[in-house]
């Protein structure tokens, strides 16, 4: 095959009067003689003419959207406007027809439900192609914020017997025959009888690993497929997703706070300095988009200005005390219009959040110092605070406009018989935990980390509205298509 070069390449540095080949799909056919070539290495189109004198029509015919075709040609300065070079085809290849009278896509705006039903071709368009060259440049800064900081990164496992969370919500993974299962005499299940000896599920955090990790090298973080079998059909949840958790010794929840914000800011700093045309694009498509919508449901800023004010201002940080007080002296709670109550010892629901996110700060918010009823067994209590009418533990959310909840975590209890108690208070068996019980019984050490939902993040930053569209294959209750 002859050697292509990407259309990136030749539009960050045109090489004009020189013959090249480009590889691609075809986004549009103009007149029957101007070509919007695509190959997914920018957003951007490049221009082909093709004359319709020097081609055989059964050809032009079979450039239709979509196809996928070769040309080679001379690379000259446009002459039109709209782009600053284009090639002047002297050679196409159809490398893969694609009939516009079967193909499943049509060159004008599609819903996104119905592109999530044909998720294998979405990828073409040019805003499923933006979000996910954004996912690999996020995905790829991660890796280099934590290394450039002298983190190690740990391959947690996917299949676990352990339940870092407590809530029960997990895939089971077995090799026994669910026609047949083998039962004790007392008629449970007999899981000794399974591939592992005991009953295992793919994993919901990498958490309780990577604090092995830190309890050794100092700073690890872990980045791998989570999974929750929780039936949320919501905008904001996934079955699988992906998790980076940064786990420190030698750490408290300030530091945490703090290696927190500046990994935030990073991520969007990154994407911005290195996907500025794809940011645009996504930005332009959501103007474009609310356009038909009455003002007040209109997003107070465009999306690169969002990204921008994150990056320019400092979190707010205040307590879950703190929370409540302001949730209860604002105007929606007093006029009923919260769905969910508030109360000290309730946990702080999605409206509450975006509540004190984008009506009372309008910027991100780290809340703090959550009550322990409803937090898990491994975060560190705290001290009795005057004023505070229960106890807290050292945990943390980081909340963002228009999401909620990108980043919990906590300090981690490393004092033995304290996490002994909260492990029997929270009805966890404590032979399960075993291993993480000893971490704090031989050279145990104060630490802290947290997770942060990657396609949280990735929807934040490409401002699309559910999150189902901001990974190539969605894991969904009742959707398992691809």
């Amino acid at each position: 095959m002859k050697k292509r070069i990407e259309i990136s390449a030749i539009l960050a540095n045109p090489q004009l009067d020189t013959e090249v080949t480009v590889m691609g799909w075809v986004r549009a056919f103009r007149n029957n003689r101007f070509i919007a070539l695509n190959d997914g290495s920018t957003q951007n189109n490049l221009q082909i003419v093709a004359d319709n004198e020097q081609f055989a029509e059964e050809l032009l015919r079979k450039i239709s959207f979509h196809a996928c075709i070769a040309v080679t040609g001379q690379l000259t300065a446009s002459l039109g406007s709209g782009q600053a070079v284009e090639i002047q085809a002297s050679h196409i290849e159809i490398l893969g027809e694609c009939n516009p009278e079967s193909y499943p896509l049509q060159p004008k705006r599609q819903t996104m439900e119905f592109l999530r039903s044909k998720a294998h071709f979405r990828p073409r368009t040019s805003t499923f192609s933006a979000v996910f060259r954004i996912r690999h440049a996020i995905a790829f800064a991660i890796h280099k914020y934590y290394n450039d900081r002298g983190f190690y990164y740990l391959h947690s496992p996917i299949i676990t017997g352990s339940d870092a969370e407590g809530a029960g919500e997990m895939f089971r993974v077995t090799t026994l025959d669910v026609e047949n299962l083998p039962r004790t005499e007392a008629g449970e299940i007999d899981w000794k009888e399974d591939f592992f000896g005991r009953s295992a599920n793919l994993t919901v955090s990498g958490q309780l690993q990577a604090e092995i990790g830190a309890l050794a090298l100092g700073k690890v973080y872990t980045f791998g497929p989570t999974f929750r079998a929780e039936n949320s059909n919501t905008p904001r949840h996934l079955a699988e997703f992906w998790m980076i958790e940064p786990e420190m010794a030698f750490c408290d929840i300030y530091g945490n706070m703090d290696l927190a914000e500046d990994f935030c800011k990073y991520l969007i700093r990154y994407v911005l300095d290195n996907c500025y045309d794809d940011v645009a694009a996504l930005d332009a498509r959501l103007k474009e988009e609310e356009k038909s919508l009455p003002a007040d449901k209109r997003r107070p800023m465009g999306l690169e200005e969002q990204l921008r004010f994150v990056l320019d201002n400092d979190f707010e940080r205040i307590t879950y005390t703190d929370a409540i007080r302001i949730l209860q002296n604002s105007k929606p709670y007093k006029k009923g219009q919260f769905e969910f109550p508030v109360e000290w010892g309730k946990d702080l629901q999605a409206e509450h959040e975006r509540f004190l996110v984008e009506k009372e700060f309008k910027k991100p918010v780290i809340v703090r110092n959550y009550p322990k009823v409803f937090k898990a067994f491994y975060m560190r209590l705290n001290d009795p605070e005057p004023g505070v009418p229960g106890d807290t533990v050292a945990a943390m959310d980081v909340l963002f406009p228009g999401i909620g909840e990108v980043i919990g975590g906590s300090q981690r209890e490393e004092r033995y018989d304290v996490l002994r108690s909260r492990i029997h208070d929270m009805g966890i068996h404590e032979e399960e935990l075993w291993w993480y019980l000893e971490l704090r019984k031989f050279g145990g050490a104060p630490h802290a980390g947290f997770g942060l939902g990657f396609e949280r993040m990735v929807q934040f930053i490409t401002g699309m509205s559910n999150i189902r569209d901001v990974i190539p294959f969605p894991r969904t209750p009742k959707s398992a298509e691809f």
